[in-house]
């Protein structure tokens, strides 16, 4: 666990100014929030996030992860503000549980000593189904596990936590190459994506149900599947200003060094970092300009540059003062 650098214990903090995410209504995450939807087999990620718009009635909604027509599972589907996180989502660590269809010829003892094999660094191919440009590269396989087997029709459920990019139809085809036999991706389930685990789907049918009871005024159902923004930037390191360092941040200044009130250690120069509220809204995603390490021992200078600013410019004043 990455230890905070404290620069001040109790700094002053505004009790008009700013929210709780928590706290926040359904206008304040329709503007800047993230949705994960239970993907069906069939519709593109393209087609399901076109209908959410149409739900929610919102011009601003995209999605993080494309998830092929066949696929299901977990699809990240980010509102207004939240929509210039697509990098950060698609960055994010993926889980899938997948069904291999091989020869019935070949024992899961087989299977998984293969798939021992598949651990750490591997070369992945994008397949020729995919619309990316195909190249030689590699990606981590963190985990790869046998679930179980139907040896007697070929099936083998296999559990893979990977890198962001990995093509599992890709490492199916490896798998079979080095067995021997033809391997064939047959299901496809996104279980988990950065963050968000399984817990935290909706079904299509939820979202348009929770939507229109908000029409009719009954917001609790829609805001409880629509998480703050700031839930898909919890494993990037942050700083954490203070309330009077947050308005020239909203408006794209650097963050100095007497904004800061603490910091995660182990940043380096050049690492993407999130600017936080004491509150812990999320200001801005920038770039570190120094070590972390060398923060505490700076008088004046600018550590962070925001590239992406998430909070509105009057949400603090220019000039706090504390009341």
């Amino acid at each position: 666990m990455t230890s905070r650098i404290i620069i001040d214990e109790s700094p002053p903090k505004s009790s008009r100014h700013g929210k709780i995410p928590s706290e926040r209504g359904l206008e304040a995450l329709m503007e800047a929030g993230v949705i994960l939807v239970d993907k069906p087999p069939g519709p593109s990620s393209h087609q399901l996030a076109s209908w959410a718009r149409d739900i929610l009635g919102l011009k601003r909604l995209g999605h993080g992860g494309t998830l092929d027509p066949f696929a299901t599972g977990a699809l990240t589907l980010l509102l207004g503000k939240a929509t210039r996180l697509t990098e950060v989502v698609l960055s994010a660590n993926k889980t899938y549980i997948a069904v291999l269809k091989i020869d019935s010829s070949i024992s899961s003892k087989q299977v998984q000593e293969v798939l021992e094999r598949f651990g750490g660094e591997i070369y992945n191919v994008p397949p020729l189904e995919s619309a990316v440009k195909i190249r030689v590269r590699t990606r981590v396989i963190e985990e790869i596990k046998l679930l179980e087997s139907d040896q007697e029709n070929g099936l083998h459920t296999v559990r893979v936590s990977c890198q962001a990019g990995t093509y599992i139809r890709t490492l199916a085809r490896d798998i079979g190459l080095i067995l021997g036999s033809h391997c064939v991706l047959s299901e496809l389930h996104r279980h988990s994506t950065g963050s968000f685990e399984q817990s935290s789907l909706c079904t299509m049918q939820q979202l348009a149900d929770a939507a229109m009871l908000a029409e009719e005024g009954e917001e609790e159902a829609l805001c409880r599947l629509i998480a703050p923004v700031e839930r898909i930037l919890g494993s990037i390191p942050g700083v954490w200003v203070r309330d009077s360092a947050i308005a020239s941040i909203c408006h794209g200044a650097p963050l100095a060094v007497p904004g800061v009130i603490s910091l995660d250690s182990g940043i380096s120069v050049g690492d993407k970092t999130v600017i936080w509220s004491s509150k812990g809204e999320a200001i801005a995603v920038g770039e570190m300009i120094v070590d972390s390490s060398d923060v505490r021992k700076m008088t004046e200078g600018e550590i962070v540059k925001p590239k992406v600013v998430l909070m509105d410019k009057d949400e603090y004043p220019g000039a706090w003062s504390g009341r």
